[in-house]
């Protein structure tokens, strides 16, 4: 299905993308890409977003596989109409799994987008932070506009 392609690109980026990070750049090397906004910033968190839970790898590991088996229970069972929800969760798959990844061979997980807004360091993130955050926010609207649509297909 295409969900699961989606999930494999999203892996494969963020792999590759890690990949290049550790062995071309050091921890705390910062190459700008647009001054005062966007920089890549080579970083490890033991935890999760923010720093949270930091070393709780079990607890990672086991949250993570339950995740991971929900969305692929929830894929197998969309019907065909299902398709931007389909990719918010092909988007999730492989957000879920390419953090994953790092966990299990890694022990921490690279992070190497940094944004400053204004004056705000936001916590540095990956591609398959994006896909998981993206995910979640196209589900959001979804079921935010889920009545919305429903009424108009009645009508």
């Amino acid at each position: 299905m295409i969900y699961y392609l989606i999930a494999l690109l999203i892996i494969l980026a963020d792999q590759l993308s890690k990949w290049i990070i550790v062995h071309y750049m050091e921890i705390g090397d910062k190459i700008p890409v647009i001054n005062q906004f966007l920089y890549i910033t080579s970083h490890r968190n033991k935890g999760a977003a923010w720093g949270i839970l930091q070393g709780q790898m079990w607890f990672f590991y086991v949250v993570t596989s339950i995740v991971v088996v929900i969305l692929v229970i929830y894929i197998r069972n969309l019907k065909p109409e299902q398709k931007i929800f389909g990719s918010a969760l092909g988007l999730m798959l492989g957000g879920a799994i390419g953090n994953f990844i790092d966990r299990i061979f890694r022990k921490e997980v690279v992070d190497f987008i940094d944004i400053w807004i204004f004056s705000y360091d936001f916590p540095i993130f990956n591609i398959a932070d994006s896909a998981l955050v993206v995910g979640v926010c196209l589900i959001f609207v979804l079921t935010l506009f889920e009545g919305k649509f429903d009424k108009e297909k009645i009508e």
